[in-house]
């Protein structure tokens, strides 16, 4: 189609003169044409009231969607994801993305963001002492970052949203902990813990990066140890727990290249803890994982990258999908 600007219009074609039949022709269309519009819309005497099939062919229209440019789970020019509808504080699933049809339909995920952008401003509500079983321990913390100010809080939640929508276009229900300023702080460990446990997910996963000393480098999994006291009782998950754990390691490792942590963990990639409330608590299979090292200066050129960002949500998942498929 050629381009017509402001400053140029096409030539006007010349108007020839009308005689008296074209006239009287001109004025019977507009007549014709409404009576049929008519008699399509209400049908033919005696008919249903339908259109037929005139009418549904020249009115077809199609399904609504997103542009492939903004579709939930494409990627942009960096590799992030455009996330879905974002979740509650309470897990409650977005309503604007119900679970597709796809191989972990029916299954629920509940991502945990560690930490919380917020928390910067709210610390005396988050070193506000909660019960994890085996001892009190602070609500929240700030987290780490990268010595150029990259926030572990901003990064967990980023791959969050990554990872949410991945699993969602395999039809799984997925509820996040927190969504950035949704609370504006924490939710406290426990709380995080009980998110999970009231969704009966069916895996939860804490997602976080290190802050060791330059030249510790590496991911690991933090796996629930076998704890019994107080309100914490992990011997039910101890074990779904572990092989959630080491599906993700395998797969973060084959599709990240980020190598298992060289300080600790003697290079499984996995780690057993009993100090953590969020994995004290819980009821159903869950892990942490520190995806790196933001105090290494090679670790955090990856955790800094939105494409590195987006493989460390593809190992993820699939290693949630492999452990959920069994």
């Amino acid at each position: 189609m050629s381009y017509v600007g402001p400053d140029f219009d096409p030539p006007q074609p010349r108007r020839s003169r009308r005689g008296p039949l074209t006239v009287a022709l001109a004025a019977l269309v507009p007549g014709a044409l409404l009576g049929w519009l008519v008699y399509e819309a209400v049908g033919a005497p005696g008919g249903s009231g339908q259109a037929g099939p005139a009418s549904s062919s020249a009115s077809v229209s199609r399904p609504l969607s997103a542009s492939p440019s903004s579709a939930p789970g494409s990627p942009t020019d960096d590799g992030k994801v455009n996330p879905t509808a974002s979740a509650t504080a309470s897990g409650t699933p977005s309503a604007s993305a119900p679970a597709a049809a796809g191989p972990l339909k029916g299954k629920v995920v509940v991502i945990d963001p560690g930490h919380n952008p917020g928390n910067f401003r709210h610390t005396a509500e988050i070193n506000r002492q909660v019960d994890i079983g085996t001892n009190s321990k602070e609500c929240d913390t700030t987290g780490t970052s990268t010595n150029s100010g990259y926030t572990e809080a901003r990064f967990t939640l980023d791959v969050a949203h990554r990872l949410r929508a991945i699993l969602e276009q395999q039809g799984a229900t997925v509820k996040l902990t927190h969504d950035g300023d949704s609370p504006p702080w924490g939710p406290c460990v426990d709380e995080r813990a009980r998110i999970g446990n009231n969704a009966h997910a069916d895996a939860a996963i804490s997602i976080h990066a290190d802050g060791s000393a330059e030249g510790n480098r590496g991911f690991h999994v933090i796996l629930p140890a076998s704890v019994h006291a107080g309100a914490a009782d992990t011997r039910p998950i101890v074990g779904s727990s572990k092989s959630l754990g080491e599906r993700i390691a395998g797969n973060f490792l084959r599709v990240t290249g980020e190598p298992p942590s060289n300080y600790i963990g003697d290079g499984t990639g996995l780690v057993t803890r009993k100090d953590l409330g969020g994995l004290n608590l819980s009821t159903v299979p869950k892990v942490f994982i520190e995806c790196g090292n933001m105090r290494d200066s090679k670790d955090a050129a990856l955790l800094t990258s939105g494409a590195w960002r987006q493989k460390a949500a593809q190992g993820l998942s699939e290693g949630i999908v492999s452990f959920l498929r069994g």
